[in-house]
C-alpha cells in the first residue's frame, strides 16, 4: 500500500528562519532592530504554547521580543490600552493579538485598534483590504505559510482546483484571496458547515486544506489518489493534539501535512516574515533621505 510524502514544515521553516537571519543582521548594522510584540489574555493553554514558541523563533534570528500579558479578567479598556500602547511603542516594528480572547472581549473592537502599520498577523481589516485589492501590505500567516509549503514541495497552484475546509479569518477566507490573486491563480473552492456534501468538493479537488478545527473530520474517501492534503485545523484530546485529516489519508492522497509539524511552524515563520518585511520598509525612507541629505538634494515621494 502506497504511503503520501510527507510534507515538512519544520525543514522549510528552518530554511526561512536562516534566511530572516541574514536579513536582521543586515537591519541591525544600519541601526535598525525589529520587534515582536504579542499580547496574550487568560490562561488558554495552547494561546501560552504559540506564544511561547513565536517568542523561541525571534530569539533564533535575532528580533526583539515585547511580551503583554493579561489577566482572563481583564477588561475591553485594559486590553485596548494594552494594543495603544505597542502602536506607541518605537520598539516595537509589529505586534499581534492572540487569539482568542475571552468571550466579553470584543475581538473586532480590539483588532480594529491596531495600527495597521504595525499588523503582524496581517488581518486588520485595512490589511485585508489591501489583499483584496491586490495592494502591498502584511499578509496573514497561515495562508501565506500554506502557500510557500506547497511551492517549497514542488505542488502546482496555477489552474490547480483547491478545497479549503473552513472559513474563519484566520485561514479560510484570507486563503482563498491569496490562492486567487494573479500570482496564484488558483480555482477555489470554500466549504462551510452549510456547504451541500463537502467530500464531493474535497473529491473533486487536487488540493485539499483542512481548516474546521474538527478531529479526523476528511476520511480517506473524500480525497482523489494522489492530491495533496494538508491539516490545519486541529483539536486537543487527552489522547493528544488531533488534526482535522484522517491518518488513513496517507494511503490515498500522494502529499501529507500532520497535524503538528506541517503547517503550524510555517505561521510563525511566516510572521517573522511579517516583521522583516516591516522594518525593512520603513528603514528605506530614512536611507533615501539621508542619501539626499548628504548629496544636498531633496527626496521625491512619487
Amino acid at each position: 500500500m502506497a504511503v503520501a510524502t510527507r510534507i515538512d514544515g519544520r525543514r522549510v521553516a528552518a530554511e526561512v528562519k536562516e534566511e530572516l537571519a541574514g536579513r536582521v543582521r543586515i537591519l541591525r548594522a544600519r541601526g535598525v532592530r525589529p520587534g515582536l510584540g504579542t499580547i496574550l489574555v487568560g490562561d488558554h493553554a495552547g494561546s501560552h504554547a504559540y506564544v511561547a514558541g513565536k517568542h523561541r523563533d525571534c530569539a533564533e534570528v535575532g528580533i526583539a521580543s515585547i511580551r503583554v500579558e493579561l489577566p482572563a479578567t481583564a477588561s475591553q479598556a485594559e486590553v485596548e490600552a494594552a494594543v495603544r500602547s505597542l502602536n506607541d511603542d518605537p520598539g516595537c516594528t509589529g505586534f499581534i493579538v492572540q487569539l482568542p480572547l475571552p468571550a466579553h472581549v470584543d475581538m473586532h473592537r480590539v483588532l480594529q485598534l491596531i495600527d495597521p502599520d504595525k499588523d503582524a498577523d496581517g488581518l486588520h481589516p485595512t490589511n485585508l483590504g489591501k489583499l483584496v485589492l491586490g495592494m502591498d501590505g502584511p499578509l496573514p500567516c497561515t495562508p501565506r505559510g500554506i502557500i510557500e509549503l506547497l511551492r517549497q514541495h514542488d505542488v502546482p497552484i496555477t489552474g490547480a482546483r483547491f478545497c479549503v475546509i473552513g472559513c474563519g479569518i484566520t485561514v479560510g477566507r484570507p486563503l482563498g484571496l491569496m490562492l486567487t490573486r494573479p500570482t496564484e491563480h488558483a480555482t477555489v473552492t470554500l466549504c462551510h458547515e452549510a456547504t451541500v456534501d463537502v467530500a464531493e468538493h474535497a473529491r473533486a479537488s487536487d488540493v485539499v486544506v483542512a481548516a474546521a478545527g474538527v478531529a479526523h473530520l476528511v476520511r480517506p474517501d473524500w480525497i482523489s489518489p494522489g492530491a495533496t492534503v494538508l491539516s490545519v485545523g486541529i483539536t486537543r484530546t487527552i489522547e493528544g493534539i488531533l488534526g482535522d485529516v484522517h491518518p488513513e489519508v496517507d494511503a490515498v492522497a500522494g502529499k501529507v501535512s500532520g497535524a503538528t509539524g506541517g503547517v503550524g511552524p510555517m505561521t510563525r515563520a511566516m510572521l517573522l516574515t511579517n516583521i522583516v518585511e516591516i522594518a525593512e520598509r520603513r528603514a528605506r525612507p530614512s536611507e533615501r533621505a539621508s542619501s539626499a541629505i548628504r548629496a544636498g538634494g531633496r527626496v521625491e515621494t512619487r
